[in-house]
């Protein structure tokens, strides 16, 4: 995959309409500072795209980015900020509902959880909601640089564990500093590509 062209198309608020879009999409979702942003940055090449707030949690719309003009890269809102009141997380959740039960190009969706931990109750939930609406997320695990190599293995093993995730579930450790990760996400996505009839981007 060559990443060449970049657009922010359509920021969906909480009362805004899904987009019908016409080519293929990738979505992520993770929690608040789990480094989501850092990771579609480092996606499509670029620095700051994709806003990385000083303050997590504060993003609350689904941002699509069109990607070569063939598919998109879908920033759904990060959840499970400990300050955010109970309005703001039912809004949240009801934003990502609404997504997953309306869009019909969504092909492949990324969960992305902190490698140095153990699944939060929050990432459970959303990995179980994936499921529900016919979905066979990837799991991306974030902050790799924060722990040695000899340590991979076994956090790997500690998310699928925590999330009771399938045996053949996808999980790639991902750097944001080294990129370590990017070309297996690549290859992912190159795949849904092909079968959709698009050359890689």
């Amino acid at each position: 995959m060559v990443i060449k062209d970049v657009n922010l198309e359509t920021v969906c608020g909480i009362t805004s309409k899904i987009p019908e879009n016409a080519h293929i999409e990738f979505a992520f979702a993770g929690k608040s500072n789990v480094g989501k942003s850092s990771l579609i940055n480092g996606l499509m090449n670029r620095k700051s795209l994709a806003r990385i707030s000083a303050q997590p949690g504060k993003t609350q719309t689904i941002n699509f980015y069109h990607i070569n003009e063939q598919c998109y890269f879908v920033d759904l809102p990060g959840y499970g900020y400990t300050t955010a009141n109970v309005k703001v997380k039912e809004q949240w959740g009801k934003m990502v509902e609404r997504y997953l039960r309306r869009t019909k190009m969504l092909r492949l969706i990324f969960l992305l959880v902190d490698i140095r931990h153990e699944p939060s109750a929050n990432d459970k939930t959303m990995y179980e909601w994936m499921l529900h609406y016919g979905f066979q997320p990837v799991i991306i695990a974030t902050k790799l640089d924060k722990i040695k190599r000899s340590q991979i293995e076994k956090q790997v093993k500690m998310i699928r564990t925590g999330l009771q995730a399938r045996k053949d579930t996808i999980i790639i450790p991902w750097s944001s500093m080294t990129k370590q990760g990017k070309e297996e996400i690549y290859a992912l996505m190159d795949r849904y590509l092909e079968e959709n009839g698009q050359e890689k981007v």
